[in-house]
């Protein structure tokens, strides 16, 4: 039985195959899931079309691969380092620094994937609308059991609704992400941390637990 790990032929190919996926979700941060092909990527990165087909076979599978590369690189952009802070509103705090510098960033050229891919298929059921809904859906629910910690902890107050609260500090988080790229305006950035910032202090148990 071959090795994966010594055979230079499969080694090679899921090098090309990282290589074409990551093209393929810059891509896709501008110009659409949809502005996916084969033929483009082939052309983008002067490899064969019939090589690039071997390795996906079709155009949706290409862009599930895309949806699944970008979730792992949010993933270690936001969620991972922000799990590295002490449970509480510190880390609630975090997840919201880490997301606006991911977008202000543009560790993706088109801003956050998700902002786009999300109002290109929220209408169009079929796979790849699940892949990205299921993204966004868990994007929601470890914000959620991030404050849910927080008030169990003592620095959010007892009774405040974690998925209400979690449903407002993203939208202002989307919001900055997309005002900055229609207006190439920066300054909504600093805008969404000021009212996420004045948000909390309505929940919090003490202002000195706020950055």
């Amino acid at each position: 039985m071959i090795d994966p790990r010594t055979d230079g032929r499969i080694l090679r190919g899921n090098q090309t195959r990282r290589t074409i996926v990551r093209r393929a979700v810059d891509i896709a941060s501008v110009e659409g899931l949809d502005g996916l092909s084969i033929g483009r990527l082939a052309a983008d990165l002067k490899l064969s079309k019939s090589g690039v087909f071997a390795l996906f076979g079709s155009k949706e599978d290409l862009q599930l691969a895309a949806v699944r590369a970008a979730t792992k690189i949010y993933t270690e952009q936001v969620v991972d380092p922000s799990m590295e802070v002490t449970p509480g509103l510190g880390r609630v705090w975090t997840l919201c620094e880490r997301w606006l510098d991911y977008s202000e960033q543009r560790v993706f050229p088109g801003g956050c994937f998700f902002f786009s891919a999300s109002a290109e298929f929220d209408s169009r059921p079929g796979r790849v609308r699940d892949a990205v809904a299921d993204a966004s859906r868990t994007w929601q629910q470890i914000m959620a059991r991030t404050i849910t910690d927080a008030v169990q902890i003592g620095d959010i107050t007892s009774g405040t609704n974690s998925d209400q609260l979690a449903y407002e500090l993203i939208a202002l988080l989307e919001a900055a992400n997309g005002i900055a790229l229609l207006h190439d305006d920066p300054a909504a950035y600093v805008r969404s941390r000021m009212a996420i910032r004045a948000r909390l202090s309505t929940v919090c148990t003490s202002p000195a637990l706020l950055p």
